[in-house]
């Protein structure tokens, strides 16, 4: 009969405290699907006497999360803190020189030392398993490492981060403005304790940068990722968009080209009919393309207590089952150094603009446009009670280089009242 398989749980919050649920829940139920007991050594958390409506009398307790990775009755360390430095990292790489086997939730560690720590753990002869750390119950780095294994992966894109999402299509369903919805989604406890890793896009940055080491093999490169958050989007926009048959969203989307890997988080135009169009609430989608497969869309929560211990459960009974297999899908070794490219390819833009309101200011925007080589598909100049006039346009198919050449030039017309926001388009 085989031994029971240890765990060490480092972090009881909403996640850790799902882990533990589940595992007293459904003890038998692994057991049948694993061929194998999975039990709870020991725990550690930064406050012990913190009510976390679980029993956990049963664990031995560590006050420190490396002395606990690093127990004799431990064979794998579940790491779910957080955060890419301090006591997280600390505690995983000494799970890893002890030789011990790691499942964590933490997408900045990975985004930010993924390759190192994969070195390290397959120089070790260790696992470093991470599902909870995507798009939370979606098995979105099962599906890319195991059931995409034989493709050429094309396109990545996706809805990553589900307070975003949230904030945008509360946005239309109540007319309500960016702050107003903000300050909603943190009553319901949607927010990072930093916000802008929320809104400013960092979260789902970090998780499109693990996407894209494993879908190009490519060492993790978050610094090679544009991002921009949807601090900047309005009601007005949202309504623009709608009159036009799309919806905004913060997009993820990473592609090898010619030039180098492709990566961006940024708010995109999206067809309304699309799947990513007809996304609500805090809903994560990924669509992965490849050369064989075509298409395939993957949906479901992107957090929350349930959909992200479940994430964690199903790396920790891979193991007990035996799995084996290297961090981000080949060996650290063969991961290739990513060369970062802006995105070329060429799309139509939303802008949405404040100019004076005085002869000719118009026709300056558009020469500019023009003087760029961007053709306007169409322009609207909406009704305004100020000396300062409100116009959106959505131009043709251009390059980003053109576009950022011509908003480079508005900003010498003097004719700006206000910043121009420009959305890509996205096609899908």
């Amino acid at each position: 009969m085989s031994q029971p398989l240890r765990l060490g749980i480092a972090g009881l919050g909403t996640v850790g405290g799902g882990v533990v649920r589940i595992l007293r829940k459904q003890a038998a139920l692994i057991e049948a699907r694993t061929g194998r007991a999975i039990t709870i050594s020991a725990v550690s958390a930064r406050s012990r006497d913190k009510d976390r409506g679980v029993n956990l009398s049963d664990y031995a307790w560590e006050d420190d999360p490396v002395a606990l990775a690093k127990r004799d009755d431990i064979d794998v360390f579940v790491e779910l803190m957080g955060g890419d430095e301090g006591p997280a990292k600390d505690a995983t790489e000494a799970a890893l020189a002890s030789g011990k086997d790691v499942v964590t939730a933490n997408k900045a560690m990975l985004a930010m030392h993924g390759q190192s720590l994969a070195e390290q753990a397959e120089a070790a002869g260790c696992l470093i398993r991470y599902e909870a750390a995507v798009a939370g119950g979606i098995p979105v780095i099962k599906t890319l490492t195991e059931g995409l294994a034989g493709n050429e992966v094309t396109r990545v894109v996706g809805v990553m981060n589900g307070t975003c999402n949230y904030i945008l299509t509360r946005m239309e369903e109540t007319g309500n403005g960016y702050n107003s919805l903000f300050e909603e989604a943190g009553a319901l406890g949607y927010l990072e304790a930093d916000p802008n890793l929320d809104v400013g896009g960092i979260d789902a940055a970090h998780k499109l940068a693990i996407l894209s080491s494993i879908a190009f093999g490519t060492q993790v490169d978050f610094n090679g990722i544009e991002i921009e958050g949807i601090q900047r989007v309005s009601l007005e926009d949202i309504r623009a968009a709608a009159d036009m048959g799309y919806k905004i969203k913060l997009l993820g989307v990473a592609q090898m080209t010619g030039r180098g890997l492709e990566q961006r988080m940024q708010p995109c135009l999206v067809p309304d009919s699309s799947p990513l169009g007809q996304l609500a609430g805090g809903t994560n989608m990924i669509v992965l393309e490849g050369d064989a497969v075509g298409q395939i869309v993957l949906r479901g929560p992107g957090a929350g207590e349930g959909p992200t211990a479940s994430a964690v459960l199903s790396d920790i009974c891979d193991i007990a089952r035996g799995w084996h297999g290297p961090v981000f899908g080949q060996k650290a070794s063969t991961l290739k150094t990513a060369t970062s490219a802006m995105s070329q390819a060429p799309a139509a833009f939303y802008l949405r603009m404040g100019l004076l309101d005085k002869p000719g200011a118009l026709a300056k925007i558009a020469t500019v446009l023009g003087e760029a080589g961007i053709s306007i598909n169409r322009m609207r100049q909406t009704e305004h009670r100020s000396d300062h006039a409100p116009v959106l346009i959505v131009t043709h198919k251009t390059s980003r280089k053109a576009l950022d050449e011509a908003l480079a030039a508005m900003a010498g017309t003097g004719v700006l009242a206000s910043d121009p926001v420009a959305l890509r388009i996205e096609d899908l």
